[in-house]
């Protein structure tokens, strides 16, 4: 057996019959298992209750009976984002940005129903998740059993017979690196339970292997950090002292200045904030329930030339439809241009916080996590096109019917005539243009680009800890 080997071998052994060992162990399975399972519940219960309601509003929304298409417009209908499998690890930006969205006519609305209730119902535990578990606590407890890993032996006297029974500095670093190697395997194994459940639930291999690998490096870098202060210090005390300044700077305050410089950086306002600056432009295209509106003369003579009619009353489709479709379009137009503006914001905020990975591992490992998870910002922003998309086409699928399956003349006498609104009532068997929705995360492939530059930069730290180590255990001394 080599001399690492032994070492660490040693280690371990010291550690099993530690009391500190067990107890920092039985605290993390009792919290792992309690997060996990009412984590994976609550996502589980979630799932199916966006899928059934999913179906639910597909199933309202073609069971309305004959109406006017535009009534249908503004009855609107619900999209739901199903959380993937390993939203059961890490929840992501889902408990603030909200799972379903409300589309209607004429306006993108915000999504609804972020995880508030969910958290009230459980005291505030559901924001206790596996991945909060992992980013925070197990880095504390690497500290709590690892600070003293080479300062014991100092102080004890033991790394004094090491070095003069001919142990390199290298050789005892490399034994104390590879238990407390040992020791972060097996904090790791709760994730890797939790990723090979999520297989069955569909999750692809590739983004489940990954999200095990990264915590895998996430701590095999506070491992690192934890072995290279112990070589470099001279005291436990001290080790103890500079490991937990560390991981408050790392794991909390970093953090925080990180989100605080992104939001200075770079200036998003919210939808509402948008909203009402947008309100001006808006006036500017029109009120598209008013077929009379100045602001369509151009369209109505566009119209009128292309075909060779005088007046609307003679256009051989409904004018009201016309507008109702051209408006929808200008008004979609800007909408987007807005919320891709805000969107666009929001990501260049949330590289800037990836980028603080730089200076805390904690930040790089969450947007991994986020990202392998599909619960990240980039998977929000997908829903909130795709909802959108799904809402242009079924809102100009009615416009169309407006224009093509109403006469102008009904159209405009419906309000008074009795028979006139009858006509102008579209047969239900036309609420089929709706799509159906269900929302999927992206492709492994993806996921995992999107997650290469935090997970580099969890490799860039490993680098650099470990040249520290290596420095640190050549200058070893007695």
């Amino acid at each position: 057996m080599s001399a690492p080997l032994r070492i660490a071998r040693e280690e371990w052994r010291l550690w099993a019959r530690s009391r500190v060992v067990l107890v920092a162990a039985l605290i993390v399975a009792v919290l792992l298992a309690a997060t996990s399972v009412l984590t994976a519940l609550r996502l589980a219960e979630e799932a199916e209750r966006r899928t059934v309601r999913q179906a639910s509003a597909e199933a309202t929304f073609f069971s309305q009976p004959d109406r006017h298409p535009h009534r249908m417009v503004h009855y609107g209908h619900y999209a739901f984002r199903t959380p993937p499998p390993l939203a059961a690890f890490d929840p992501g930006v889902d408990a603030v940005t909200g799972q379903s969205i409300f589309l209607e006519g004429h306006r993108q609305n915000t999504a609804m129903f972020a995880d508030t209730r969910a958290a009230a119902d459980l005291g505030g535990f559901a924001a206790l998740t596996p991945a909060n578990l992992y980013q925070l606590l197990i880095p504390l407890l690497l500290i709590i059993i690892g600070h003293g890993v080479v300062l014991r032996e100092r102080e004890s006297g033991t790394l004094s017979v090491l070095l003069a029974q001919g142990q390199a500095g290298l050789a005892i670093a490399g034994g104390k690196a590879l238990a407390l190697a040992g020791v972060a395997g097996l904090f790791l194994l709760p994730v890797a339970v939790l990723a090979g459940l999520s297989l069955a639930g569909g999750e692809s291999p590739l983004a489940a292997g990954l999200l095990v690998g990264g915590y895998a490096l996430y701590l095999a870098v506070w491992a690192a950090l934890v072995l290279a202060v112990s070589l470099w210090v001279r005291q436990r005390s001290v080790a103890l002292g500079v490991l937990v300044l560390l991981w408050l700077m790392v794991a909390l305050i970093v953090p925080r200045i990180g989100i605080n410089a992104a939001s200075a950086a770079i200036d998003a306002p919210g939808k509402i904030e948008s909203d009402l600056v947008m309100l001006a432009e808006e006036r500017k295209l029109g009120d598209g329930h008013n077929a009379a509106d100045p602001a369509f003369e151009a369209l109505k003579k566009q119209v009128l030339e292309q075909y060779e009619s005088e007046s609307v009353e003679e256009l051989p489709i409904n004018w009201r439809g016309v507008v109702a479709s051209h408006s929808e379009a200008k008004l979609t137009a800007l909408m987007n241009t807005y919320a891709e503006r805000r969107m666009e914001r929001e990501a260049a905020q949330a590289r800037i916080v990836t980028w603080f990975g730089l200076a805390s591992p904690t930040l790089a490992v969450g947007a991994a996590s986020r990202t392998l998870a599909g619960t990240d910002l980039a998977t929000h922003h997908r829903f909130l096109r795709e909802s959108e998309a799904l809402r242009f086409d079924f809102v100009q699928g009615l416009n169309d019917l407006h224009a093509t399956a109403l006469t102008y003349a009904d159209d405009a006498a419906r309000s008074s005539d009795p028979e006139a609104e009858k006509r102008t009532r579209i047969n239900a068997a036309s609420w089929r243009l709706l799509d159906s929705f269900r929302f999927v995360p992206d492709p492994a492939e993806a996921r995992a680009a999107r997650a290469a530059l935090p997970l580099l930069l969890l490799l860039g730290w490993l680098a650099v800890l470990g040249g520290a180590i290596v420095a640190g255990a050549r200058r070893l001394a007695p």
